[in-house]
């Protein structure tokens, strides 16, 4: 083999590393990109389900006497915080 072949042989196995790299990267690129969907769309139903407590909190606040009502205000209240939060989070993320 000539110094010639030799120094092809080195720099074409140090391409082949690469692209195996690279293969390794973007295959680490498309994990966390369907990490990152999974994620979306647990933040997304989290917001969902507080949305559909927050309504149920309120049609229980509409059909409450007038003793319930002091009792369900301070619920009411939580569940808006708790909605308004996961909501900010959930924009603040996805736009």
């Amino acid at each position: 083999m000539s110094m010639r072949d030799a120094y092809r042989l080195k720099f074409e196995a140090q391409l082949d590393e690469l692209n195996a790299r690279l293969a390794l990267a973007r295959a680490k690129a498309k994990q966390l990109a369907a990490d990152g969907k999974i994620s979306a769309y647990e933040e997304l139903a989290d917001t969902e389900r507080k949305i559909d407590a927050m309504k149920t909190k309120l049609k229980g606040l509409g059909s409450a006497g007038e003793g319930a009502w002091a009792d369900l205000k301070g619920g009411v209240e939580t569940a808006w915080t708790d909605l308004n939060q996961a909501a900010k989070r959930a924009f603040d993320r996805f736009g």
